[in-house]
């Protein structure tokens, strides 16, 4: 695959680039364990604004540097802070999580490194997780005597149940890719040298599907889960019928009656 342009914000420790349709985001932030500072939420925030009005992305990969995904917060910045500064700066960092989640585009997290805390919780924002082996994850909050506060918990407890959302938050202890692989977190692990490459390439593939469809099929998958059964196969039927009368809904059935490869639309 070959990158189509590439930008660089060092003050904000994030790259960012386009490979075919797909945008990548890559926090630069090694001496830290890419853990999240007030600048660095401000530009994944801004980035994340982008990629939402940007027709042209039609799927999304995060990643990180060297032996670090996100390792949580810089606690430092907030350690001496007052209350009221730090429920500012949690609903600073919430907010882009809560963006991240509710983008359009299928978003991809390919976890290199420590994922603790806020940045397992934001590697949760996304639709699919691949993981290196080097990967670790956790919810340490607990060691601090608080309780994490980007939403991990919640979507956790959705996705593998309460009682192992309660064992992994009162604990606090470290999760390998193995375990998050058998429950249910992770779509695959892959080798250290693997990971870039299968996540690009399984981004690349949501990319390349008719664009909304998949946006179609997020939304309502997401949408389901906090309707009752009847009101969310109701929403399934009329978005069904809605992609059925698009153009690519029509080239694609009309590709597959005279056995040929659809056509969908580019853009």
């Amino acid at each position: 695959m070959v990158a189509d342009q590439q930008k660089h914000y060092p003050h904000e420790n994030l790259s960012v680039r386009d490979v075919d349709r797909v945008r990548v985001l890559q926090i630069e932030r090694e001496d830290k364990l890419g853990a999240f500072s007030t600048p660095l939420i401000a530009a994944l925030g801004a980035a994340i604004g982008e990629i939402r009005q940007d027709e042209s992305v039609r799927a999304l990969m995060i990643t990180g540097t060297g032996r670090g995904f996100v390792a949580g917060a810089d606690v430092a910045e907030y350690a001496r802070a007052s209350r009221a500064e730090f429920e500012e700066y949690q609903r600073r960092s919430r907010a882009v999580f809560d963006d991240l989640a509710r983008l359009p585009q299928p978003t991809v997290a390919a976890v290199n490194g420590y994922a603790f805390g806020g940045g397992f919780e934001f590697a949760l924002c996304c639709d699919f997780l691949f993981a290196s082996t080097a990967a670790r994850f956790g919810l340490p909050e607990i060691k601090l005597g608080l309780f994490p506060g980007g939403g991990g918990p919640q979507r956790l407890s959705r996705e593998i149940g309460a009682r192992w959302t309660k064992e992994l938050v009162m604990t606090g202890r470290t999760v390998y890719p193995e375990e998050a692989l058998q429950r249910g977190i992770l779509t695959k692990v892959s080798g250290a040298d693997d990971l870039y490459e299968d996540a690009l390439g399984f981004a690349s593939e949501l990319a390349s599907r008719p664009r909304a469809a998949v946006r179609e099929a997020k939304h309502l998958i997401d949408a389901g889960r906090s309707q009752d059964l009847d009101a969310a196969l109701t929403a399934d039927q009329i978005a069904l019928g809605r992609l059925f009368d698009s153009p690519d809904g029509r080239e694609g059935v009309l590709a597959f009656v005279e056995k040929r490869e659809p056509r969908f639309d580019p853009s």
